[in-house]
């Protein structure tokens, strides 16, 4: 049998659920689709924890299925209870179109723009949310959905359990995704939705919407919640999230999450996060471990942000680590000459630099050795760096641990 979406799909482990995993296979593979994926907008950037939606979309347009991109202009001013312990903050109308903007920019550049069939589809929710008539909404959509069965869904029960509060704006949410499904398959022929699987219940809404609403058969398909080997979460670090804006995360400091990704998890990142081919991940999984990592690092930052970006940060980090010379790419800070006359300490410079965000953590890391200036470890917290810390171009070199470095400017 031929590669189909599907078929991939599952190789290289995107699969979760499916609400008729046959059917929706003999449709794809008997015509081209338009499926969707929704994103709200509640930072000016995504970051990492969202990467794997973007090659969900990017698989679909391998296939010679179009993708749509909706970005919640109207969701995102509700806010989706799923997984949140509490009610989100509300962003103001100025900063969610901002945040549009700027992600809308992201899907431009891991998604094939120049073909018609496949160029994706970018919509904003608040076009038709932002008209609805309460009293129509509630007799036209509201009708389809019972108390009993909205109050079992994981997003609403576990906040309900935990006797955290709930409120009916969030209680709606689920409501309005499905109501978003329908309108895409009115406006678009839109048949599939996909989304992690803490949407599974708010996707299954839209698919039996759909059904009851206008007959029609449409699908549900979720990805599975991604956590590293050591449990933590994808796409946080001790340093913030991973964004994928080179505004927010330089390309180098990018190249470096991946670079640092914990063995166990290198085979899966690399068929979950790179074009390779599943026939030439199995021929190269038994490489060096370290080599794996900067082949999976160099293909993840080439599709962000370009082969040369990739290329300068590989070359960046072998001159940091293994030339132990400063390197042209690293991070850089800035710091006013008459600052340094003031007297900084080396504590109040590693908070600055935010290679680590607690004195109290600074301070107990520089005890075990692990804070170093131009690749000298720090002896004691009380230490007040000079103009004699600096090379002749102004410049030191700030590093905690073996992994991550700053550049200090004197300027």
């Amino acid at each position: 049998m031929e590669n189909s979406f599907l078929q991939e799909f599952k190789e290289r482990t995107y699969f979760n659920q499916c609400t008729n995993s046959e059917e929706l296979e003999k449709l794809m593979n008997k015509k081209k689709i338009k499926a969707y994926i929704g994103f709200d907008c509640t930072a000016p950037s995504l970051h990492v924890g969202s990467l794997l939606q973007i090659m969900c979309l990017r698989l679909l347009q391998k296939y010679g299925h179009q993708p749509i991109v909706l970005l919640g202009g109207g969701t995102t001013r509700i806010g989706d209870p799923s997984g949140k312990e509490e009610t989100r903050k509300m962003l103001s109308e100025k900063n969610i179109e901002n945040n549009i903007k700027n992600i809308e920019k992201v899907f431009k550049i891991y998604l094939k723009t120049n073909n018609s069939n496949l160029k994706p589809i970018f919509v904003n929710n608040y076009k038709w949310l932002g008209k609805l008539n309460y009293i129509k909404f509630l007799r036209e959509i509201g009708k389809h959905f019972t108390i009993n069965k909205m109050l079992s869904f994981d997003s609403v029960k576990l906040r309900l359990d935990r006797e955290q509060s709930l409120s009916y704006m969030e209680f709606n949410y689920m409501i309005l995704q499905a109501y978003d499904f329908l309108e895409l398959n009115k406006i678009k022929n839109c048949s599939l939705q996909i989304g992690g699987s803490d949407q599974w219940g708010n996707i299954v809404n839209g698919v039996e919407l759909i059904k009851r609403y206008s007959s029609k058969q449409t699908f549900g398909l979720t990805t599975p919640l991604i956590t590293l080997a050591s449990g933590a979460k994808m796409g946080k670090t001790e340093k913030g999230a991973v964004w994928l804006d080179n505004k927010l995360l330089s390309s180098y400091e990018y190249w470096q999450f991946w670079r640092n990704t914990d063995d166990r998890d290198v085979i899966k990142f690399l068929k979950m996060f790179t074009d390779l081919s599943l026939k030439k991940i199995d021929e190269i999984k038994d490489l060096d471990i370290n080599h794996l990592k900067i082949i999976l690092a160099n293909e993840a930052t080439s599709m962000l942000h370009g082969k040369s970006a990739a290329k300068k940060a590989e070359m960046t980090a072998k001159n940091t680590f293994e030339k132990k010379s400063f390197g042209q790419d690293l991070p850089t800070i800035n710091i006013k000459k008459e600052t340094l006359m003031k007297g900084i300490n080396v504590v109040d410079l590693v908070t600055i630099s935010k290679l680590i965000n607690s004195k109290s953590e600074v301070r107990r890391t520089i005890k075990n050795k692990g804070i170093k200036i131009n690749n000298e470890p720090v002896e004691n917290d009380k230490f007040i760096l000079s103009l004699k810390d600096f090379n002749n171009e102004n410049v030191l070199k700030l590093s905690h641990g073996k992994k991550n470095h700053v550049i200090v400017k004197l300027i």
